[in-house]
């Protein structure tokens, strides 16, 4: 299922995320024409690749994983649906949970993880991994509050996300966007921008934070599994 949701971005054209060329806006927040709000964060993960990255969307499945992934915003995980298959595969399945953005106060989120191709041009996302420019992507749908509305398809209609990640020589980068607002009917307030800078606070503490224990849980799973640890002596 392709989603085109992206086409008014009056920002760099999101095809441009998967270059790792610097880009106008890395970390910030700015609006379309159309006044959605756009939220952009990077991530620097010593020790870490986009394989772990990936393998961590199909871990984490209790309220202990998420506090260690965020100890102050993550709040609580109230479970993932049917399409989750653990230590396997995330793409098409919704996550719901509880999780401040930093002094936003706690609310109730929803994800549906989809392919990137839903997002990018096929022939894009080829290229980057074929120069090592992505090496991992989590992309989904995505919506906050009590009353989250979704689609026939079970997306919620909030807003989008995009994780992508390319591997260097000492970990890997992170570069994420969110795109809130996308449901709003005519004449409704807009995102404020405290919400976007309290999702960006939260996204970079976030993964900065993970990244701190991914490369421990990540071997430790595939110990005796031809994945090897580095020589720290």
């Amino acid at each position: 299922m392709k989603i085109n949701t992206y086409a008014s971005w009056d920002l760099d054209r999101v095809e441009m995320l998967l270059n790792p060329a610097p880009l106008r806006l890395e970390m910030g927040i700015s609006r379309t024409e159309d006044n959605r709000l756009v939220v952009a964060a990077r991530t620097d993960m010593p020790g870490c690749s986009g394989k772990m990255l990936e393998w961590w969307f199909t871990y984490f499945h209790t309220t202990e994983h998420l506090k260690w992934w965020h100890p102050a915003d993550h709040k609580a995980h109230y479970g993932w649906d049917d399409a989750w298959v653990p230590g396997k595969s995330f793409i098409g399945a919704t996550v719901h949970a509880e999780e401040a953005l930093a002094a936003v106060s706690p609310v109730s989120a929803k994800i549906k993880f989809h392919h990137p191709e839903d997002f990018f041009p096929a022939e894009r996302i080829q290229e980057a991994r074929s120069k090592g420019w992505l090496s991992g992507a989590v992309c989904g749908c995505i919506g906050f509050g009590s009353d989250i509305t979704l689609d026939d398809g079970g997306d919620p209609l909030g807003g989008r996300m995009l994780h992508l990640v390319r591997d260097a020589s000492w970990g890997c980068v992170l570069r994420s966007r969110f795109i809130l607002g996308e449901n709003l009917a005519e004449g409704t307030e807009n995102i404020r921008d405290e919400i976007g800078f309290g999702l960006l606070q939260h996204c970079h503490c976030e993964f900065t934070s993970l990244g701190k224990i991914l490369p421990s849980l990540y071997y430790a799973e595939y110990s005796g599994k031809n994945v090897q640890p580095p020589e720290w002596w």
